[in-house]
Parts: structure tokens; C-alpha cells; sequence
């Protein structure tokens, strides 16, 4: 349940940050302080990316079992890993388990990794996304579904049982996975995303995707956007440049983000990582300062659309390690929070 002292009176503020534990943990007691950190701050949501070492979904059962019981969050799973009764299984499973809400993100994972699990890339990898996770959103709200297309076959429902609220949320990187994202998810999962980028791309595309949905009653239903933002407090003896290179690095190799970064007009080059590190930095991929100038930094993101900011510290906890980052996390969270419009 939530700790009832926490302070943060208002954990769903669009003001107040979650964590991202952004690596793949060996051992669930490695994520526990992180965990043991959004308890004790009153932060949004411990979010968890997907892990091929202590599988995610068991990590966080295991912090609930330590007595963790947090809301929650994946950034992302990948869908081929499996079924989509399967993922409602185990994301309902947690909300049951901690008492607390749940943002079940899913993404497609590159065509290789596709291709080594099913045979084959998906052809239409934006209408495995939208059957996915239409037919696990129909399965949490008690519904029985019948559906047999391309990438999933499935005639059932989960047996009754009550649990708390669990969003579906989808990873979004480029317009068009989110205008399949604004017509099916609950929530928009975005990485290295700018808050430029996110305003004039993301999320008109969210909204455009959600123009046939029914939601609101002044207009269709936008999916909340949850964006990953790489943090580092400035401090005595630490280059900002060599943080943001160990934090985005190996994004900057991948030539999706490359081409994302581009269109928002970040110069990276994976050959030149002195001028990629100026840009990331220039350009508040990765933020750097005080804790109040990351504060203000992120209210530029809140500006820009998103609805949930998750701290990423994973360039300070590649190279510092986890007492250093979960500092970090707590100086930024309590100056989200005097950063706060009263």
C-alpha cells in the first residue's frame, strides 16, 4: 500500500518524477534501493526496463515481497517474449500483488530479435502493437476476447478478480507507432525523446491516432505521455560529457534514435562522441545542473506534453554506482517537488 507519510500528498502531479532502474539487474536486491527510494520520497512510480538477467516481472515481485509495495511500472517489455494473455496475467498479477496501480508498457524489440523468436520480423510491426494490446487491455477490463490475426491467436478471458488499475502503455519513438499508440494505449512510453520533438511530433501523432476513440467528453482520449529523461546532478570531479555518453551511448548506435534524434535536430554521430555528448547535453536529452536546474529543466518537458517524467541516472550509475545515483534521484525528487507551482 502507499506509505502513508510520504511527502508527497499528490503522487499523481504531473510535477512529481518517477525513477527508472535502467539496467538489467543480476539480482532483484540490486533494484531495492531504487525501490526502498520512490517509498521513501514520495516519488510517482519505480519503473523497470526489460531484462534478460532477473526477469522483470519477478524483480518486482520480489521488492513486494520485501515489502516494496510501490507503484509500478515497464519501460518496455517486448512482445514477442509473450502471449498477450500471458502479459495480462502477469500485469494484473502485480497490481494484485503490491496493491498499487501499474503501467504495463510493451514494445516490438528490433526485427532480429523478432525474427529469432517467431521465424520472421513482423510485417506490420504497428498492427502487432495495436492487436496486442487491444486484446490485453479487453482481457484486464474482464473482457473475453476472440481474435485471430497474424501475430496472435486468442479465444478467452482471465478468470475474475479484482486488482488495482493497470494502464497499457506502448513504447513510441517515431509519428507512427504513435498514431497506432493514440488509438489503442493508455499511456505513450518515450526514450531520449526532446521535449521539442515530443510537442511537434509525438504527441499531435498521439492525438490524431486518438481522434476515433471515445474518452472525455470534450474530445477523444490522448494517452498520457511517460518519457525517459537521462539525469546527473553537476557536481565536484564529474564530466557531464563522459556521463552522457555512458548513459546514451549505446542508443546512439542504434539507428532508430540516430534518425529520431536527427528529425529533432540533435546532431549525433556515433563517430565524433565529444560532439554527440555537446549535443545531448545542449539539447536537454541529458540534463545536468543543481537540482533545481534539472527541476526547471524538466517542467520544460511537462510544457512540451508529457504527463509522467522518469528520472533515468544511468549514466551516474555506470559510472559512480547505485549510492551515487540514488542520491542523485532523491536531491532531484525533493527539488521537483519545491519546484512545484503552489
Amino acid at each position: 500500500m502507499s506509505t502513508p507519510n510520504s511527502p508527497m500528498s499528490t503522487p499523481n502531479s504531473p510535477t512529481n518524477p518517477a525513477v527508472l532502474y535502467p539496467l538489467q539487474p543480476d539480482h532483484p536486491e540490486l533494484v531495492a534501493p531504487f525501490a526502498a527510494l520512490v517509498q521513501r520520497t514520495g516519488a510517482r512510480r519505480l519503473w523497470l526496463c526489460q531484462s534478460f538477467k532477473a526477469e522483470t516481472h519477478q524483480v518486482m515481485a520480489y521488492l513486494a515481497g520485501m515489502g516494496h509495495n510501490v507503484p509500478l511500472g515497464t519501460s518496455v517489455t517486448l512482445l514477442p517474449l509473450r502471449h498477450p494473455y500471458e502479459a495480462a496475467l502477469q500485469a494484473r498479477s502485480l497490481a494484485l500483488l503490491t496493491g498499487e496501480p501499474v503501467v504495463a508498457g510493451y514494445g516490438i524489440g528490433n526485427p532480429g530479435f523478432v525474427a529469432g523468436l517467431t521465424g520472421s520480423p513482423y510485417a506490420s510491426p504497428r498492427t502487432a502493437v495495436h492487436d496486442y494490446l487491444t486484446s490485453v487491455r479487453a482481457l484486464l477490463d474482464g473482457e473475453r476476447v476472440e481474435h485471430e490475426g497474424p501475430y496472435h491467436w486468442l479465444h478467452g478471458g482471465l478468470l475474475p478478480l479484482g486488482h488495482s488499475r493497470v494502464e497499457i502503455g506502448a513504447g513510441v519513438l517515431r509519428p507512427g507507432m504513435a498514431r497506432t499508440a493514440g488509438a489503442v494505449a493508455d499511456v505513450a512510453i518515450t526514450w531520449m525523446t526532446p521535449p521539442r520533438y515530443i510537442e511537434g511530433v509525438l504527441a499531435p501523432a498521439l492525438a490524431e491516432g486518438a481522434a476515433g476513440r471515445q474518452g472525455a467528453a470534450d474530445g477523444p482520449l490522448r494517452p498520457r505521455i511517460a518519457t525517459a529523461v537521462h539525469v546527473a546532478v553537476a557536481r565536484p570531479g564529474r564530466d557531464p560529457r563522459r556521463i552522457a555518453l555512458a548513459a546514451a551511448g549505446e542508443h546512439l548506435k542504434a539507428p532508430h534514435y540516430a534518425a529520431m534524434l536527427s528529425r529533432a535536430g540533435v546532431a549525433v554521430d556515433p563517430h565524433d562522441p565529444a560532439a554527440s555528448a555537446a549535443a545531448l547535453l545542449d539539447h536537454r536529452v541529458v540534463v545536468t545542473g543543481s537540482p533545481r536546474e534539472i527541476a526547471e529543466a524538466l517542467a520544460g518537458y511537462r510544457a512540451a506534453g508529457v504527463d509522467e517524467v522518469m528520472l533515468n541516472p544511468a549514466g551516474v550509475l555506470l559510472t559512480e554506482g547505485v549510492p551515487a545515483a540514488v542520491t542523485d534521484l532523491e536531491e532531484i525528487v525533493a527539488a521537483c517537488r519545491e519546484h512545484a507551482p503552489a
